[in-house]
């Protein structure tokens, strides 16, 4: 399809007739077109499109309509209708009430553009550009980050299920690319047991003839790659035959005699890497305190300025098994990219170390607030004395505990593990052995205390963030932390913040920032507007309570 960015039309005088007659005290979508304006422009979408080609839908409408999709939960099809049928659509997009429409096929296309194009975020970057133009948005000011799970659109299925649908799937894949091939290579019993399917009510009871049923797929598995490789090699280029092949390095090995061996639980890779479906390979299942999940995970950043919009300035999309601490840095390069980047960054323990905030100060300026986590020493964990409790002179590279004693040992190295300079302090043993606070601080019958601490950087940039915490105003600051836990479940409440559409990492994201942008765009009109943040609710019970 070919593009030629048109002229804005103003909206038609009988769709601003109608649609100030249908709704005489104003409308979110009219609010949107008479305050914000079109948004969008086909200039921003210019390099989606070629030059020679069928004319394609102005996209400036299909952003709109994408969002407005997100914005109130619809499928391509009730879109497209409500393109066609409601009047604040059509005022927003500035089109006639006899407009028909278009089919719905083209918004499937118009996100595949977005994706194919690596412009996911196009939609929320534009939109952000225009709000700081109408100075709705600060630089340098201050953010908060926090995330939330990603259910994948596909079934949770236990191991049995996963290895039977997988050969499914594969067979399924082989069919439709060599019929007449697999129809004369395949086993007869393939056509029955890979039919319908793969659920745990069709498959056995006990336990030794579950194991002896995968050990059947497994061995049906390993054949049809053999008879692939023989017969029809450029199949297994195929993806769902690919799928098979490391779905099938995971939870299978083969013997010297050929015997197929299904694995324990025990032995299995970690789930970092583990394909939990065949139709979704980078959906992972993760945990988080009584939460377990199998899909993605969405982090979201937003402006918190005082007399300002609260608007999400970033939208960061990982599979779930992905740690937040991982994503910090990540997230500021984004926001560095588009000029947003805030003074002061609050994030809860997740997204912080004392690495993090001094990269963060010396990379980006940004002053990384939020509690560190919590000393895992035993010291800690006991109420013994724990390494915050001894001083620490860098000058003279010496530690005081606090009995009093001097440390005798001092060396700076970097960790291989994660290449981090710690500072290795050692006491004599001496000094321990006959010390009366000893078994709080040495299990260790014969030798000295000793302390692994970060370097020099890094642990006053820790101690000055925990000092700012403790502190009444670091405290009452930290609080705004908590206001994008509201985003999130407005994201929820609104959208599809929590729940997928699409299958894979790419789409996933684009579905993300489209609901994100939706909401930036509410927030945005309920503030011109002057219409205040809903305050956070009470209880009936907290309110006699108080």
């Amino acid at each position: 399809m070919s593009l030629t960015p048109s002229i804005i039309e103003p909206v038609p005088d009988q769709t601003v007739l109608v649609a100030r007659a249908a709704f005489p005290k104003g409308n979110l979508y009219l609010s949107m077109r008479d305050e914000l304006g079109t948004l969008f422009d086909d200039r921003d979408f210019a390099e989606l499109f070629s030059r020679l080609g069928y004319p394609a839908i102005t996209p400036w409408r299909l952003a709109l309509i994408t969002i407005m999709q997100f914005l109130e939960n619809l499928s391509d099809r009730q879109a497209a209708e409500a393109v066609r049928s409601r009047i604040d659509w059509k005022y927003l997009l500035g089109m006639e009430l006899t407009d028909s429409g278009f089919d719905h096929s083209v918004l499937s296309g118009f996100r595949a553009r977005l994706v194919a194009s690596e412009k996911q975020t196009l939609l929320l970057d534009r939109l952000l550009d225009r709000f700081r133009e109408k100075n709705l948005l600060k630089v340098r000011g201050k953010q908060r980050t926090d995330s939330t799970h990603v259910l994948a659109a596909v079934r949770v299925m236990n191991r049995l299920e996963l290895v039977t649908e997988t050969m499914r799937a594969a067979l399924n894949e082989v069919a439709t690319s060599a019929p007449e091939w697999l129809a004369k290579a395949a086993l007869p019993e393939w056509f029955t047991r890979y039919a319908a399917r793969a659920e745990q009510s069709r498959m056995p009871r006990t336990d030794p003839a579950r194991e002896t049923y995968a050990r059947q797929v497994g061995r049906d598995g390993f054949y049809l790659l053999k008879l692939l490789g023989e017969q029809q090699p450029a199949l297994l280029k195929l993806k769902q035959v690919a799928i098979l092949e490391r779905v099938w390095q995971r939870h299978y090995t083969r013997r010297e005699d050929g015997e197929v061996h299904w694995r324990p639980a025990a032995e299995l890779e970690r789930a970092a890497t583990a394909i939990e479906s065949p139709y979704d390979t980078e959906a992972r299942f993760s945990t988080k305190r009584d939460l377990s999940w199998t899909g993605y995970k969405v982090h979201l950043s937003e402006s918190c300025d005082e007399n300002l919009p609260r608007l999400i300035t970033n939208v960061h999309t990982t599979a779930a098994t992905t740690q937040d601490v991982s994503c910090t840095d990540q997230i500021q390069k984004s926001l560095q990219a588009n000029d947003l980047l805030p003074a002061r960054h609050l994030v809860d323990t997740g997204y912080i170390d004392a690495e993090l905030v001094v990269e963060s100060s010396r990379k980006y300026g940004i002053e990384l607030f939020g509690p560190m986590r919590l000393n895992p020493s035993w010291q800690a964990r006991a109420g013994g004395i724990d390494a915050a409790q001894f001083q620490i002179d860098w000058d003279q590279k010496l530690a005081r505990c606090p009995m009093g004693k001097q440390s005798a040992y001092w060396h700076e190295y970097q960790t291989k593990a994660y290449a981090r300079p710690v500072v290795l302090i050692r006491f004599k043993n001496k000094d321990c052995l006959n010390c009366v606070s000893r078994t709080k601080c040495v299990r260790n019958k014969k030798a000295g205390r000793s302390l692994q601490i970060p370097n020099r950087e890094m642990y006053q940039a820790l101690e000055q963030t925990r000092k700012k915490l403790d502190s009444s105003e670091g405290r009452n600051e930290y609080k705004k932390r908590a206001g994008i836990e509201g985003t999130i479940s407005q994201g929820v409440r609104r959208g599809t913040l929590r729940r997928s559409r699409y299958r894979g990492l790419e789409k996933t994201h684009l579905q993300e920032v489209a609901t994100a942008t939706a909401i930036n765009i509410v927030r945005a009109v309920n503030f011109l507007n002057l219409q205040p943040i809903a305050k956070t609710r009470v209880s009936r019970l907290s309110r006699l309570a108080n």
